[in-house]
């Protein structure tokens, strides 16, 4: 394939993940092409159909949380990491879209979840062999927990918007996140470094049980 057909491929994908998170994936393949500069025909050319290209920006957007959330677990020092919130507007169209599949439901959107419990398993266990992350006894209850943390906390977002306490991820992405981690990463970034108890009584209470069962 000629690099010029990779451009327009990665061009299409990228309008394609801007639309669908600003309309949701009702969004037509003529406004996508619209949006990359392209014939709807080309579109198809390169992915066939709607549903194939929604799964190259889903495989898209899941690589880009993937590759971020690894570095900054394994190589990037705290300070750098911290300072990634300096542009973490550039990250709106993804977090909009990943939040048009979250309320978008049903088996596609399951299968998305499934993604970001697999990833976060991932960049958690680079997290633990550079030494900043602690083990854990159930790495895929862990994934588990953290997927449902940053999921919750996009729903209450939405549900806060509907509220008229903040503004929707789906409306205003960019302002959104900024909300959101004003919010939450203090108290995110206590609970992940200090937990939540002050002693291992609920834990080892619940090995004891485990054994007994």
């Amino acid at each position: 394939m000629r690099s010029d057909d990779l451009t327009a491929r990665a061009r299409i994908r990228d309008a394609a993940v801007a639309r669908f998170g600003r309309d949701g994936f009702q969004a037509s393949v003529r406004t996508v092409a619209e949006d990359a500069g392209v014939s709807a025909g080309l579109v198809i050319h390169h992915f066939g159909s709607k549903d194939a290209l929604r799964a190259e920006c889903d495989e898209h957007v899941l690589a880009v949380v993937r590759e971020e959330k690894s570095s900054a677990m394994a190589e990037k020092s705290p300070a750098e990491t911290i300072g990634m919130l300096a542009r973490v507007q550039e990250y709106a169209p993804l977090f909009a879209y990943i939040v048009r599949s979250l309320m978008d439901g049903g088996v596609v959107a399951a299968h998305f979840v499934d993604g970001l419990m697999d990833d976060a398993a991932d960049y958690l266990e680079a997290g633990e062999a550079a030494g900043t992350v602690r083990p854990s006894r159930d790495p895929r209850g862990r994934a588990r927990q953290v997927v449902a943390a940053q999921v919750g906390l996009i729903v209450l977002a939405q549900l806060d918007a509907a509220a008229g306490r903040g503004v929707a991820p789906t409306e205003d992405p960019a302002k959104a996140i900024d909300e959101l981690t004003t919010r939450t990463m203090l108290a995110g970034l206590e609970l992940y470094t200090h937990g939540l108890f002050t002693d291992s009584a609920y834990l080892d209470a619940y090995l004891e049980y485990k054994e007994k069962s």
